[in-house]
């Protein structure tokens, strides 16, 4: 497939790695311009471009970015991806730590990935938000081993989140259905199954688990 990675950070390098490694062709931007990807292209074979060029031509986006840089994205950013693009977003809402405070998510209650949703004016599927990046290298499995990591992924759009679905699995990890956009509260930071290293049905118990309240750690 064509993938398209907006965000090189921790995340987003370590897909770009993997997921060149796996014959997708992949286009990679950051906040600084290509010029500062050539490492990270040549060491993948991953295309470094223009953010507002990431998602040309592409059936998945990943946007693994900042919360606050959010906003900062250029407009049009998902204008010219395929038909039926699948958006992933990566994003965590850190208000004490990094993104300040957000009323929008504090007072209006939307969820993180809602709120991504509506400055991108697409759809977005989340996943990967509490997946530690260095497990992306050195965590996969095949299907069936017991060491293999289940992750949660929230959506709306079935399709969408079946593609994601089918991706991650390739990359040879599980996946546990998390519901919709609305419910993705369940893996947001401070919740049972951020950051939880575990199978299926230990992602499934973690997300039942959760409660709507957020953690004083993660409120602005």
């Amino acid at each position: 497939m064509k993938i398209g990675i907006i965000g090189a950070g921790n995340i987003g390098g370590n897909l770009t790695r993997r997921l060149t490694a796996l014959g997708h062709d992949v286009a990679v931007a950051n906040s600084r311009g290509p010029e500062t990807l050539r490492e990270l292209a040549e060491e993948t074979g991953a295309t470094a471009v223009r953010a507002q060029d990431a998602a040309k031509g592409a059936e998945v986006v990943v946007v693994t970015v900042p919360l606050k840089a959010v906003p900062g994205l250029p407009s049009g950013l998902l204008d010219g991806a395929a038909e039926g693009a699948a958006v992933i977003d990566t994003g965590n809402y850190y208000p004490q730590q990094r993104d300040g405070r957000i009323a929008a998510i504090e007072d209006e209650g939307l969820t993180e990935s809602r709120w991504t949703e509506r400055h991108l004016g697409h759809p977005v599927i989340k996943a990967f938000n509490g997946t530690y990046a260095q497990d992306i290298l050195d965590r996969p499995r095949p299907a069936g081993d017991p060491e293999r990591i289940a992750l949660p992924v929230a959506g709306d759009d079935e399709a969408a989140k079946a593609k994601v679905r089918a991706l991650i699995d390739e990359l040879g990890f599980d996946t546990v259905d998390a519901g919709g956009i609305d419910d993705s509260w369940r893996q947001q930071p401070g919740t049972p199954v951020y950051g939880l290293r575990g199978n299926t049905e230990a992602v499934q118990k973690a997300l039942t688990a959760a409660t709507p309240e957020r953690p004083a750690d993660f409120r602005g």
